[in-house]
């Protein structure tokens, strides 16, 4: 199953194969609806009733469905290696622009008269050959384990009168299933496509704009700039520009391919590894839908399962991806420090402020889009807004230009970006449709707080291992879409914070990226490197050590994503960032200060690191007292336990 799985996700996210798909007619054709698309989601954003064109809500979301479904056969292959765009893909694309071109034309005909229940038979039939496609495209897309997943949920209303226990749930004819998955409201068009449809697509634009015009380049130079000269340098830039693209992007794999190409050669230069080189890249482009401001599409569906603004999700996630960058960051330097490795030759270091002079225009932006997402409030018009500033201001600087080759760069992403998701979550809302209509949901959730005899510790393990499991077949949107139904309601009914309780989800889903036996982001960064994967993801799982730890923090301390008073959540953050230290010092055994430390200094670390992290003011006491006879007993012992059993 992993091995399809990596196959096929990578192939979704790698620019080449896609490029090779994407020539001459063909090319223009797909960047053409992918336009198509960009157009009708700015005319329903801002209301603009082009040509007097204002289609319903169902109705808006079906065409958008056609048009980057249609863009998924021309993009994405139906098996890897496959170059040229066949009679079949055309067939394909042309069913499911067809299909709902015609259900969105009736869109407020299903309102009025009910067609998800009773609906004509030429209605049914075109439903069920856009299920074939919605299918389809998420095998393409999300690869076959994730089509197992929603053929499996998706027909579950025909059997679920046969199932035992909590199981049971109310049964549909076949038919009925067919109109309730295209017509209802909880299906294909549910809150997924919803978030994509209103609020996705506008990062989408903002991501590939940044990029066409040269973001990347510059924020590789910041990153070279602001940590080139340090010791370990190489692999600090790597993870400040990994972290820096990947939040804006929101995927991983495309991140490495992106970024490792030229990070990680670097860092074998300057003396890491390969496999350890791989690692960085691995722990740094996962950590990046981590960190605000844009995080990819599963937090803009997080906001909307939780009912709040998404500048709710930006300031709760921040912490604790910040102190997954600095656990990075910690444990870089202790490696370098240990092994004698250096910064970049002064020659390749760009100077900070001539760079940041010639990439304000970048900055200038990002500054934007989080200042109207924080305090304005406009989630759907900000990355519009920040995209035109960046374009217009882009055109007073050569270097930034948006010329033809760029703008086709940009509307290429933009068409794949967008058509990946649709064909993902499209075949996600089978998920959330089969679960919902047949009562499953509410009563799976009941039953795990029941068997759980309200105990936290044990539905968080239980929690951990689901989301673990379960992001080893799918990708992130979807893992976290699937259990915010399942889980999420039975962690917040056990008393947790609603908040906490989606990004521990959504955070333990992330972990599969980095930990064998899948680990994609490990995987594809090996293969940049020329490592060997499973080495590269034991010591991705050692670098990325953090992130088993994390949301179990901010769960018991919601202080940790900035619930409650202000004084809390600093105690908070000054204790969980001296724990990192600690856990980073007691991994690499280094200790600033000290030197190369032995086996029973690094226990008495750890220790400490998780007294700190404990919630309690006597614990942290505890912690920093230890800490402090740490440093006696390390500064005094050195030449006899320290350097001997280093």
């Amino acid at each position: 199953m992993s091995s399809v799985n990596s196959t096929v996700v990578i192939a979704a996210d790698t620019p080449k194969e896609t490029e090779s798909r994407l020539r001459g007619p063909i090319k223009w054709t797909a960047l053409s609806l992918g336009v198509l698309g960009l157009l009708m989601a700015i005319n329903q954003t801002f209301h603009i009733n082009f040509l007097g064109f204002a289609p319903l809500g169902n109705s808006y979301l079906y065409y958008l469905i056609g048009i980057y479904l249609a863009a998924t056969f021309i993009c994405f292959p139906a098996r890897g290696g496959a170059t040229k765009v066949s009679w079949l893909d055309w067939l394909l694309a042309l069913a499911a622009l067809a299909s709902c071109v015609y259900i969105g034309y009736h869109g407020l005909t299903i309102i009025q008269e009910g067609w998800d229940y009773s609906a004509p038979v030429q209605a049914t039939l075109i439903s069920g050959v856009l299920l074939i496609t919605v299918l389809e495209g998420v095998r393409r897309c999300g690869g076959l384990p994730l089509l197992i997943v929603a053929l499996f949920f998706g027909s579950y209303p025909l059997f679920a009168d046969y199932m035992p226990g909590f199981l049971w749930g109310t049964s549909y004819t076949f038919g009925e299933t067919i109109r309730a998955h295209v017509m209802g409201v909880e299906s294909i068009i549910g809150i997924p496509m919803q978030v994509v449809a209103d609020l996705v697509i506008g990062f989408v634009v903002f991501g590939a704009a940044l990029t066409a015009t040269g973001g990347g380049d510059f924020f590789m130079r910041f990153a070279t700039a602001l940590m080139g000269r340090s010791r370990g340098g190489p692999a600090k830039v790597a993870v400040v520009s990994s972290g820096i693209l990947g939040s804006l992007s929101g995927s991983v794999i495309s991140n490495i391919l992106t970024t490792g190409p030229i990070t990680i050669p670097t860092m074998k230069r300057a003396g890491y590894p390969n496999h350890y080189a791989a690692a960085v890249e691995a722990c740094a482009s996962t950590g990046g839908t981590l960190m605000p401001p844009v995080m990819g599409a599963v937090a803009f569906i997080m906001a909307s399962f939780l009912g709040v603004p998404y500048s709710d999700i930006m300031v709760a996630a921040f912490l604790p991806a910040l102190l997954f960058y600095i656990a990075l960051l910690f444990q870089i330097d202790n490696y370098a420090a240990r092994r004698g490795l250096k910064g970049l030759p002064e020659s390749e270091i760009p100077d900070l402020k001539s760079t940041l002079k010639d990439g304000w225009p970048y900055v200038f932006s990002l500054a934007m889009l989080v200042y109207m997402l924080l305090f304005m409030r406009l989630e759907a018009y900000a990355p519009y807004y920040a995209t035109l500033v960046l374009l217009g201001i882009s055109l007073f600087k050569r270097s930034h230009r948006l010329n033809l080759k760029r703008a086709v760069d940009f509307t290429t992403e933009l068409t794949t970006g967008v058509a990946n998701l649709v064909a993902i979550l499209a075949g996600i809302g089978l998920v959330v449709g089969g679960l919902s209509y047949t009562g499953v949901a509410g009563a799976f959730s009941r039953e795990l707080l029941l068997y759980a005899n309200g105990s936290v510790p044990l539905m968080l393990i239980a929690g951990a291992v689901t989301s673990f499991v379960l992001g080893m077949g799918m990708t992130a949107s979807a893992c976290y879409i699937f259990l915010s139904i399942l889980l999420a309601p039975a962690l917040i009914a056990a008393g947790l914070n609603p908040l906490a309780s989606h990004l521990f989800i959504l955070y333990w889903g992330m972990m599969s990226y980095i930990t064998p036996p899948v680990a994609l982001a490990s995987i594809t960064a090996a293969g940049v490197a020329g490592s060997d994967n499973t080495r590269t993801g034991l010591y991705a799982m050692r670098l990325g050590a953090i992130l088993f730890i994390l949301p179990f923090l901010f769960v018991i301390n919601p202080a940790l994503i900035m619930q409650g008073p202000a004084l809390d959540i600093a105690q908070a953050a000054i204790t969980a960032t001296i724990a990192v230290w600690l856990f980073a010092s007691a991994l690499e055994g280094y200790l600033y200060r000290v030197g190369a430390i032995g086996w029973w200094l690094r226990v008495c670390i750890f220790v400490g690191g998780c007294l700190l992290v404990y919630p309690e003011p006597v614990t942290d006491m505890l912690g920093l007292g230890l800490v402090a006879c740490i440093y006696i007993a390390g500064l005094w012992a050195i030449p006899k336990f320290s350097t001997s059993q280093s």
